[in-house]
């Protein structure tokens, strides 16, 4: 395989449900979510082993979302609070074979429309050691993540992606994103949703076939939609 290779995701979710705990506040209504998210890695410059994809990662999960409402010092604002229940695997067998699933705890804040701030903590649901096929997989990817957007102005925003496995040994990543707006100018009332994408990820668990290898890579690219 090379190092150079074609990164391809889709992301998508519904809502399936709303309104389960705040049938009484009409304004604020709690919602439960359906996501599906698809990560593949193409080697799409390896000619002679006939450009085949290295590894497809696969992430289906269910959100809880509460819409909770609080002003923190700063001008900081609580916006919402939630649980969730996600799967990971990348579909195939041993020895490539990687797959767990955690349940997590979440919570987001905002300074006004520049500054958000997510953070997560989550746990890993236990297997049979027989089944595990990567049973120190949280020592590696994690345990907790914490996720900044910088929102520049209307073209252009950073954001920060921090991951630690809460234990003496410093295991874990950072992600360092770019998005620049393609197709509209400063203050369109709908700007446009294609953006140029830079990213740069070094640490842990890029992908889940080398979960426990450290990597460094740079992203060139285009996201197609937001939301």
């Amino acid at each position: 395989y090379r190092t150079t290779e074609t990164r391809i995701q889709l992301s998508v979710r519904t809502k399936i449900a709303q309104g389960l705990l705040t049938s009484l506040s009409p304004d604020r209504r709690d919602s439960v979510w359906f996501a599906y998210s698809q990560q593949s890695y193409w080697q799409l410059f390896s000619g002679n082993i006939s450009r085949p994809f290295r590894n497809t990662d696969h992430e289906p999960e269910f959100i809880y979302v509460y819409p909770a409402d609080a002003q923190l010092p700063g001008g900081w604002r609580l916006r919402y609070a939630g649980t969730g229940l996600v799967h990971q695997s990348n579909g195939q067998s041993l020895p490539l074979s990687r797959s767990w699933n955690r349940v997590y705890l979440m919570a987001g804040i905002e300074q006004g429309s520049r500054f958000t701030l997510q953070g997560r903590v989550w746990q890993r649901l236990p297997e049979k050691t027989a089944d595990d096929d990567n049973p120190d997989i949280s020592d590696y990817v994690g345990r907790a993540e914490l996720a900044a957007n910088w929102n520049v102005n209307s073209l252009n925003t950073l954001g920060l992606t921090l991951r630690h496995s809460l234990r003496a040994s410093a295991h874990g990543s950072a992600k360092l994103e770019w998005f620049r707006t393609l197709g509209s100018r400063p203050g369109d009332t709908h700007p446009s949703q294609l953006r140029f994408h830079t990213q740069l990820f070094s640490g842990y668990g890029d992908s889940l076939v080398d979960y426990n290898r450290r990597r460094t890579v740079l992203s060139l690219g285009l996201s197609l939609a937001d939301f």
